[in-house]
């Protein structure tokens, strides 16, 4: 029994032996995927429109807002007229008919701002998801590009973290990281894409 434990490690240890220079040969890479992100040139301006969008949004809303409020000051002032005594069974008739239509008015309005809030919200999230998509799909053709001429066998991104909120890569040398590379390959044409914006 132990003299066949004893075979099965050898032949274990054999096998690992013959399997390591295999290894020692991968070329292994490291991406910095956060930083490669926020340095693209077209992050900036995908940010830039995400935020005129949520101005615009915020304003549309803010005007909203201001209505339903004046709405709701007309309705005050309605109801302090129906309580002066001096007004006649007709003049209170007509001051309850405008403000429970002001009330009615009031509530649409504010079930239309709660819709209005929710899609603009909506829209804005699904903005950023096709944007955020379409700037990772521009990064990682480049970087499969890098990695085949490359002829790296594994390229692990430091950026990342685990389900223990523990990054991803614990250590790396510095030359094995080449993220400024891909930096400069996405952002060759910056300029091109940036000179018609200023005529």
């Amino acid at each position: 029994m132990i003299k066949s434990t004893l075979t099965l490690v050898a032949i274990t240890l054999g096998s690992l032996a013959t399997i390591t220079p295999a290894h020692a040969q991968a070329k292994i890479g490291i991406l910095d995927m956060n930083g490669i992100f926020t340095q693209y040139h077209r992050t900036k301006d995908a940010e830039s429109k995400l935020n005129d969008a949520r101005a615009a949004a915020k304003t549309e809303l803010d005007t909203r807002l201001e209505t339903l409020k004046k709405s709701m000051e007309e309705i005050n002032k309605l109801n302090a007229d129906f309580e002066k005594p001096e007004l006649s069974k007709d003049a209170k008739e007509k001051a309850a008919r405008s403000r429970d239509e002001k009330v009615v008015e009031a509530r649409n309005l504010d079930r239309e701002i709660a819709e209005f809030r929710g899609t603009r919200e909506r829209q804005l999230q699904e903005q950023f998801i096709r944007m955020r998509k379409d700037l990772i799909d521009d990064i990682m053709k480049i970087v499969t590009e890098k990695v085949k001429a490359g002829g790296y066998d594994l390229v692990l991104d430091k950026s990342g973290m685990s389900m223990g909120q523990v990054p991803v890569v614990l250590f790396s040398k510095e030359d094995m990281d080449f993220s400024s590379e891909i930096v400069e390959l996405l952002n060759k044409d910056a300029t091109k894409t940036a000179a018609p914006a200023k005529e």
